[in-house]
């Protein structure tokens, strides 16, 4: 039997946690929450999940892409995959996606997202994708 892939979500939003933490362990992996960036990169760093969920804009505007680039910038936790989950380019000016420098992330999703295209999103990061993901539903990965 293989071993459940564990997996953090990170968001400030009750409902969008336990939404997609319910799709998630229905699919079968173990999930663990955090809310705020620092969360984030304290669980990343004692948890060591196999792939982080994450947010951009929650306390603090930014806080998911600082948390982002720091977790690039350990050891520790650097080859873990993130995938961004966010209603930021909902917002005026932000037009953003991924980038090496400002949003080192694998994969990109605007929300609300759907979640076969999550979990599309989520196997292709852990190396377990079956389909390809449609372009033009929602962003892919990099």
């Amino acid at each position: 039997m293989t071993a459940r892939k564990n997996i953090l979500v990170v968001d400030d939003d009750p409902d969008f946690v336990e939404i997609n933490k319910t799709i998630l362990e229905t699919s079968g992996y173990q999930v663990a929450v955090a809310h705020d960036g620092q969360e984030c990169l304290a669980r990343a760093r004692t948890d060591k999940p196999d792939l982080i969920i994450l947010d951009i804009m929650m306390k603090t505007v930014g806080d998911g892409m600082f948390a982002a680039q720091a977790l690039r910038q350990d050891q520790a936790t650097k080859a873990i995959p993130i995938i961004v989950v966010t209603g930021v380019n909902q917002v005026p000016p932000f037009n953003i996606g991924p980038d090496d420098g400002w949003l080192p992330v694998d994969a990109f999703i605007e929300k609300p997202a759907v979640p076969q295209v999550l979990l599309e999103h989520v196997r292709r990061a852990l190396g377990q994708a079956t389909t390809r993901i449609e372009r033009g539903t929602q962003s892919g990965a990099r």
